[in-house]
């Protein structure tokens, strides 16, 4: 096992907020204004991203794509905002911060960078789905920590390329879980990895708290809702959108998690599909890749 080299990155993983193409203070400013509690207006939330002028045209690019549908064109970001709604465009800021460290770094030959976005954005929809269908409150921030969900992998195939090749090479080898195969290797696995970098981001802890805890919600404490709801969301996006069986711990996770939510597996797993365009989650993922 390469405890060492999971130490040695742990300690340095704080240091990436500086990579991020905007300050984090940016970032815990538009989390207090877009939160649930927040009382704070669109022209605030307008103010405070239109001073980045290059954030803005990337928040207009993608409130026009085909993935929202919107009627009408739209040109301003407080504009944006009422169309689509304050939380969906953190999510759009959340995604142009991450795929602004994508363009700073090459990251491994087999790292499919548009694979990755996708499964992002599915694991994302399908979790806001299931949290509207169980009648949780937190809808949004199940969106977003979706899209997070596997940030811990892109930051290791960024900034340890080798641990993540020998990741890999380990998980085709053994047949087993991409997290299985992390946490035989160093001792540890992406969700830890990648809620440390967005607590470092000033994010709060219901974002990064399921984030962590995706594959082990039981162990997520108040945070366990969302945690399971994120780690079945992935469990289906694998089925439906890879073609490919999940793991029978990811299956189980799929019945306890409908079980203690009131849902129907069947009907969740057949109707997952109809959730999304494949054709528009791609013309957005396009824009992040």
């Amino acid at each position: 096992m390469h405890s060492e080299h999971a130490q040695r990155f742990l300690v340095e993983l704080p240091d990436i907020r500086h990579d991020l193409p905007f300050s984090p203070g940016l970032m815990h400013k538009l989390f207090a204004q877009t939160g649930e509690n927040s009382l704070a207006s669109l022209d605030e939330v307008g103010q405070t991203i239109s001073k980045d002028q290059g954030l803005t045209a990337k928040i207009l690019a993608v409130a026009n794509s085909a993935f929202y549908g919107l009627q009408a064109r739209v040109s301003t970001v407080q504009r944006a905002a009422s169309m689509l709604g304050m939380a969906e465009i953190r999510n759009i800021v959340v995604a142009f911060g991450v795929r602004a460290l994508t363009r700073k770094f090459p990251l491994p030959k087999e790292f499919d960078l548009l694979d990755y976005w996708k499964h992002q954005f599915c694991v994302a929809s399908i979790a806001k789905e299931l949290g509207r269908r169980a009648g949780t409150t937190s809808t949004d921030n199940l969106f977003t920590a979706g899209l997070l969900h596997d940030l811990g992998k892109l930051i290791t195939a960024l900034y340890r390329r080798d641990d993540w090749t020998a990741i890999l090479a380990l998980a085709r080898e053994k047949e087993m879980p991409f997290y299985k195969a992390e946490e035989e290797h160093w001792g540890l696995d992406h969700g830890v990895i990648g809620s440390l970098v967005l607590k470092s981001w000033d994010f709060p802890a219901e974002l990064f708290e399921p984030v962590n805890w995706h594959h082990s919600p039981r162990l997520a404490g108040v945070f366990s809702g969302d945690a399971a709801m994120i780690g079945m969301a992935d469990a289906i996006a694998h089925r439906i959108f890879d073609g490919v069986a999940t793991d029978p711990e990811a299956e189980e996770h799929i019945t306890k998690t409908c079980e203690r939510f009131g849902l129907d597996p069947q009907e969740i797993l057949s109707q997952a599909g109809e959730l999304l365009s494949e054709e528009s989650i791609d013309r957005v993922v396009h824009l992040l890749t």
